[in-house]
């Protein structure tokens, strides 16, 4: 299908627990609207497009991604999580208390039900494409539902190995380069086991301030009891749960999931499973887009051009995907 369509764009929105979640939804003119792909954002603020008021840029990668598979012919659904958007300050203080793994099942079983009636007769192909935790949430659902399931499902910077073990490796990184790397380590690990015996944290004033800020995060009342769920969860335990297609996506130049440690452990939780596809893109980051430095070179204060106006998405991650629901929601 190399055909591309104009589309039109539509806002929707649903509740949750009271709160009103916000989403745009992309639909070609003039095609057989009968596959549609929901779209599952990443950790933190991170809004309907993967942009974050912690990160400078508005060039989101899920806008970027869903205008163009609306080209292609597809439906398209991404929306802010509660926390995300405009709406982030009256949000969080409805949401204490309420934030669990449950709760984002419930976003995203909301914007199936908001997407189905722009499918064709209202019974088409739905998919899941997802970054970094968002892999986390559609594999809950995915698990759990009975009904409305997804046809496949497309999980870009999945983490391999649990939320925890993905999160030490990141800080391990930053602190690697200042004086006393091991000490300051030793105290966030330090921090970290106090959380999760359900303790109050508080952390160490040596540490970097991302850090500190980081695990005071975690046990902010608004991010309990979630945060403690999802850092021991690993995706790798569900993944073989899952009987329908998936393409599991890590760029070679992600420097927030491992392509080689996190991919690991998805492929050996897979074995066995022939609807199972990864791909590693050779120039793709942790948002998919592409990125010309060595990934020797890289240093962790990249994530802050992740939305930078004049980033682009890398293309063979994004023919990768395309071609890969493409042919999905052709089997009958």
């Amino acid at each position: 299908m190399n055909q591309q369509f104009r589309f039109e764009s539509k806002e929707v929105n649903w509740e949750v627990d009271g709160i009103t979640i916000y989403g745009t939804l992309t639909k070609p003119t003039g095609a057989d609207t009968s596959n549609a792909v929901v779209f599952v954002a990443g950790s933190g603020p991170t809004d309907r497009d993967w942009c974050s008021p912690l990160l400078p840029g508005t060039n989101g990668s899920a806008k970027l991604i869903a205008e163009e598979l609306s080209q292609r012919g597809f439906v398209t659904l991404r929306y802010g999580k509660r926390g995300s958007g405009p709406n982030i300050k009256g949000d969080m203080a409805k949401m204490i208390g309420k934030i669990s793994m449950k709760s984002y099942t419930d976003e995203l079983e909301g914007a199936i039900k908001t997407t189905l009636p722009f499918v064709k007769a209202n019974s088409g192909s739905m998919f899941a494409l997802t970054n970094s935790e968002g892999a986390i949430h559609a594999l809950n659902y995915q698990v759990q539902s009975n009904s409305k399931r997804f046809k496949g499902i497309v999980l870009t910077g999945a983490p391999g190995r649990s939320i925890g073990q993905v999160a030490r490796s990141q800080v391990q990184n930053q602190l690697k380069s200042l004086p006393n790397a091991d000490g300051l380590l030793k105290s966030y690990d330090a921090s970290i086991a106090t959380f999760v015996s359900g303790q109050p944290i508080v952390p160490d004033q040596s540490l970097p301030e991302g850090i500190r800020l980081l695990l005071q995060g975690l046990a902010s009342p608004a991010n309990l009891p979630f945060a403690r769920e999802l850092w021991t969860y690993n995706a790798s335990d569900f993944i073989s749960k899952v009987p329908e297609p998936a393409l599991i996506m890590i760029g070679k130049k992600d420097i927030q999931v491992d392509w080689h440690a996190d991919g690991k452990a998805l492929q050996e939780a897979t074995i066995g499973k022939g609807n199972i596809s990864f791909s590693y893109p050779q120039n793709a980051d942790h948002v998919l887009k592409y990125e010309e430095r060595p990934r020797e070179k890289i240093s962790p204060d990249a994530t802050l051009r992740y939305n930078a106006e004049d980033r682009i998405l890398d293309r063979e991650a994004m023919n990768t995907i395309l071609e890969w629901l493409l042919r999905i929601s052709n089997l009958t």
